[in-house]
């Protein structure tokens, strides 16, 4: 009975963004594929905004609007990169509609992201979200080949 009471709790990690899933280590970027800043996925979008694929708090948006960082109650960070080499673009193309600060929930829009523009200006529009303190996590990603934004799981994560 008591038993259930210690079992490591998952934080599920949801797809921010619809599009085909596709493992870091297919990510035509050694920084992404080698997990040099941790474990996680990629979605290549088909379209939409980016959404919050946890509830949690803003704790980081690059100068770029590129880039977004969230932290969860139980300290999990999460990064969402939009697209490769896309910090050239500084900012062009994404529009943000959270702050540093913010607290946000599941599916709730973050950042509007021109996906022609991005396509037509950086590598690549693939966008990997990544458990940047993995090393502190016991991280699981999801066999699954299509994701729905706010519905579809990527990742599940608990602490080890």
């Amino acid at each position: 009975m008591l038993s259930g009471l210690f079992k490591k709790r998952k934080l599920q990690i949801f797809a921010p963004v619809n599009g085909k899933i596709i493992p870091l280590d297919q990510v035509p970027d050694p920084v992404f594929s080698q997990k040099m800043m941790g474990e996680g996925v990629a979605i290549m979008p088909d379209n939409g905004n980016i959404h919050a694929p946890v509830e949690g708090t803003v704790v980081m948006i690059s100068d770029t609007k590129h880039a977004i960082g969230l932290r969860t109650t139980d300290g999990t960070e999460i990064l969402i990169h939009i697209g490769l080499e896309t910090v050239s673009l500084q900012g062009k193309g994404f529009t943000v509609f959270v702050e540093t600060g913010d607290h946000v929930s599941v599916g709730q829009s973050l950042i509007e992201v021109d996906w022609a523009y991005i396509g037509e200006h950086a590598k690549s529009i693939v966008t990997p979200i990544i458990i940047t303190n993995s090393t502190e996590k016991d991280v699981q990603c999801v066999d699954a080949t299509d994701g729905l934004m706010g519905e579809t799981v990527l990742m599940t994560v608990s602490n080890k």
